[in-house]
């Protein structure tokens, strides 16, 4: 029986995984993203799938970060009514991500038709709240390690890939052959989980390369201790756009320890993201779960409260946000989103960014097309609710708290399996999958591939 596999997302970009796997009569997608960063590959989210959406018979999701699950409103909204397989934890998270994306269309859509900046008569929103609550109903957590299956001929087991709580990479059984995603694999360092499983034999592999061609080097959390005293000590405020879903939990678990080492003065921290709070509850709750401890490092479980700094304030509430655009005192401010592309971050980075006081201090991967990128790139000035910003704050990228597998990383991952058939290369800017392929050929002698966008292969 022919099975085949086409790259719908994440080919030759980072963002907007979705993989689609077909055999005999069945059809399954694995992870379901939003595209992210330059307008050219935005554009494609609007765009149909190449078969039905109602033609699926299920989505596997490997974490709930939204290049990885926000397409699924959409898939929704285009008849697709199949399982969604996931892990409990991204569950969870999922139900976060997707109400708080789906908030976020509605709210972008509201302003651009108020503002009158948009170049539609009518904007709409690319799927709204009742398209995330389909969604949401249609998911199917399993535990990890147990074969489920999912159309005529297809099963997946889900094993912990240490990127964020939840996170998998999943194994998929087709036939005769199995082919392993590696979703998003974690670093086996993570601050707060435990590294990825190792993989077992699989004929062949879908990997991710955000940082296929390059090693994560420097001391994250003294770059972070330096960077927030410098800030504090000059009376400013420290802005932290950082990604909702396990990047404020890890930075708030950081400040805690900077500040209890004495590295950092103990000044309010305070958390803006409703949607980054809801996520920390899942957290914290989690910690005491058996299925969430099988994510956890053994010293998160054993803190009284690993996620405290100490003056932690929380801000679910629009007008509490609102203060924190003139505190007019020295603190620190982490808000989403993590690449500045949307949420309350951007009111935040209209009052900060004028002042030289003031630091934006960027702490994960940043797509081109982006705000955070421009920001990172050095941008004199950046566009938010359609006027510039002039970049007089200071500007500090700290490298080395990204959550993805470096180079080194992912080969030594690989090279625990057996030789497979082959190897897929995505989930990466065009050159660092190049360099990661290159690698494995070089180092493993392994056949690895970069797949074109849309491109189908055999996998039988």
């Amino acid at each position: 029986m022919t099975t085949n596999l086409s790259f719908l997302g994440a080919a030759g970009t980072v963002t907007g995984s979705k993989f689609l796997l077909e055999s005999g009569g069945s059809r399954v997608l694995v992870d379901s993203g939003l595209f992210q960063g330059e307008r050219e590959w935005r554009h494609r989210n609007w765009e149909d799938l190449p078969v039905a959406a109602s033609s699926l018979d299920a989505v596997v999701v490997t974490h709930a970060h939204l290049d990885h699950c926000g397409y699924l409103p959409v898939l929704t909204r285009q008849g697709f009514g199949g399982d969604v397989v996931c892990s409990t934890e991204t569950a969870q998270l999922l139900a976060i991500v997707l109400r708080d994306a789906a908030h976020l269309q509605e709210e972008e859509a509201r302003w651009a038709h108020e503002s009158g900046l948009s170049r539609h008569h009518d904007p709409q929103p690319l799927f709204d709240t009742g398209d995330a609550e389909k969604a949401i109903a249609l998911l199917r957590p399993i535990p990890l390690h147990e074969s489920w299956t999912l159309a005529d001929g297809m099963s997946v087991t889900l094993y912990r890939a240490g990127h964020i709580l939840g996170s998998c990479f999943a194994t998929l059984r087709v036939g005769d052959s199995t082919i392993t995603f590696s979703g998003d694999l974690g670093r086996p360092d993570h601050p707060l989980l435990l590294p990825p499983e190792d993989p077992g034999p699989s004929d062949y592999f879908v990997v991710e390369s955000t940082y296929g061609d390059r090693v994560h080097a420097g001391e994250a959390a003294a770059e972070l201790g330096v960077a927030l005293s410098r800030t504090i000590a000059r009376g400013g405020v420290a802005l932290l756009p950082a990604f909702a879903v396990d990047r404020t939990a890890l930075l708030l678990r950081e400040i805690e320890q900077l500040v209890a080492a004495g590295d950092v003065p103990d000044v309010p921290v305070f958390v803006d993201s409703p949607m980054a709070l809801r996520a920390l509850e899942v957290y914290r709750e989690a910690l005491h779960t058996p299925s969430g401890q099988e994510h956890f490092r053994p010293e998160i479980l054993a803190a009284a409260e690993p996620f405290d700094p100490g003056h932690l304030h929380l801000a679910p509430e629009q007008v509490e946000s609102e203060r924190l655009n003139n505190p007019h005192r020295p603190c620190i401010i982490i808000s989403a989103s993590g690449m500045a592309t949307g949420g309350r971050v951007l009111h935040h980075l209209e009052h900060q960014l004028p002042d030289p006081r003031n630091a934006v201090i960027i702490t994960g991967y940043q797509v081109l097309g982006t705000r955070g990128r421009m920001l990172a790139d050095g941008a004199k000035s950046v566009k938010i609710h359609g006027r510039y910003i002039p970049v007089r704050a200071e500007v500090v990228n700290v490298r080395g708290y990204s959550a993805h597998a470096d180079r080194d990383d992912m080969l030594a991952w690989l090279g625990k399996a057996p030789r497979p058939r082959g190897v897929f290369v995505v989930h990466g800017e065009p050159h660092s999958a190049a360099a990661l392929a290159a690698d494995i050929e070089d180092q493993l002698q392994w056949t690895a591939v970069v797949p074109r966008f849309q491109e189908k292969v055999r996998v039988d």
